[in-house]
């Protein structure tokens, strides 16, 4: 495969120095993109958008057509890999996703299936292979997957859930099958991302949306031994050269010194973190990716400008930087922000 036109962020992301910071934006292809509406219309549901290659590259492509970005991220889900266990998986209009078979007992985790990626997640591979030859080498491509806790609380709760009361119970009463569960995850999870590098993909992140809702031992006992595997069982090399490994738990700031220990090359960090904190503590051993807050893409222009100037300011000089936002674009955003703010990136050089 070609290399990569614009690799500012495969350099970033190892810490390597850039003439500008790469930028890229968590749900960058999504609800907010009018494109996209129209081809979520046509494929007829979210989970047909996801399992058609064709159109999952497609929706993935838009924001690079539409916008210079420094990357593009692989437009699937989190939950591919409980859905390729035959869980039930739909998603309710308004609701999100559901699951008709949650996993709750001892037998529940028995009669989960090892995904092979190459069958049961095909769809997903082909999506990868197919972006990455239409990209045409003009940005990386970005894999990713859910980490095994995040995934496990939708698993385990039936869907989305706030205050994650059954698999708390679990972690308190259950917590032989709640290992269990989470190391057939990791299991699922490296031949899952492996595949995807295998097909294309030349960075990896791992989403621990909800590592936050987890008490600090619990972090350590439940999510970030499992992401710890992962890492260790991923692909180091493809095409060449390195293939860097980013890891966003949510919520999860006071915890950048555990992920420094578990080996990922790049922290995301969402905003209720400080860049110049962040750095302070992890030093060079590790880049950062964040970490303006998506609310304040509904900012007027001179304020969307100056706070992007501050979370660049915050991380300060030298390289290791990749901005983006703390979180996903809500769907409720206006286009155009999304312009001003990549442009305003691209622009800034720290004086």
């Amino acid at each position: 495969m070609e290399a990569a036109g614009n690799d500012l962020l495969l350099r970033a992301l190892l810490r390597e120095p850039t003439p500008r910071r790469p930028v890229w934006l968590m749900r960058q292809a999504g609800r907010y993109l009018p494109e996209y509406r129209e081809a979520r219309a046509r494929a007829g549901s979210f989970m047909a958008l996801c399992t058609n290659p064709q159109l999952a590259c497609e929706v993935t492509l838009q924001p690079i057509e539409r916008y210079p970005l420094d990357a593009a991220i692989l437009f699937s889900d989190i939950l591919t890999i409980p859905h390729a266990m035959r869980l039930g998986l739909e998603f309710e209009a308004g609701e999100g996703p559901r699951f008709a078979h949650p996993v709750r007992t001892a037998a529940d985790i028995a009669r989960l299936p090892l995904p092979d990626p190459g069958t049961d997640l095909r769809y997903v591979i082909d999506a990868v292979a197919l972006i990455r030859r239409e990209l045409h080498g003009r940005v990386p491509l970005i894999g990713f997957a859910g980490s095994p806790w995040t995934v496990a609380t939708y698993m385990v709760e039936g869907g989305g859930s706030k205050l994650f009361p059954a698999i708390k119970r679990m972690i308190y009463a259950a917590p032989r099958e709640l290992h269990r569960l989470l190391e057939l995850l990791a299991r699922a999870t490296i031949l899952y991302l492996n595949a995807q590098i295998g097909a294309g993909a030349q960075a990896v992140m791992l989403f621990d949306t909800w590592g936050g809702a987890l008490t600090p031992a619990h972090y350590e006992e439940f999510s970030l031994p499992y992401m710890a595997q992962i890492l260790d069982g991923l692909t180091r090399h493809a095409d060449g050269r390195v293939v860097p490994r980013i890891v966003f738990t949510k919520g999860g700031g006071a915890w950048l010194d555990k992920l420094l220990a578990i080996g990922c090359d790049a922290a995301g960090v969402d905003w209720t973190t400080d860049l110049a904190d962040a750095r302070a503590r992890v030093g060079d051993r590790l880049a950062l990716q964040g970490n303006l807050d998506p609310a304040a893409l509904h900012a007027p222009p001179e304020v969307l400008d100056a706070e992007v100037r501050r979370v660049l300011e915050s991380f300060g000089r030298g390289p290791g930087h990749v901005f983006n936002l703390g979180h996903g674009i809500t769907p409720d955003v206006d286009p155009q922000s999304v312009a001003r703010l990549i442009e305003a990136v691209r622009r800034y050089r720290l004086d």
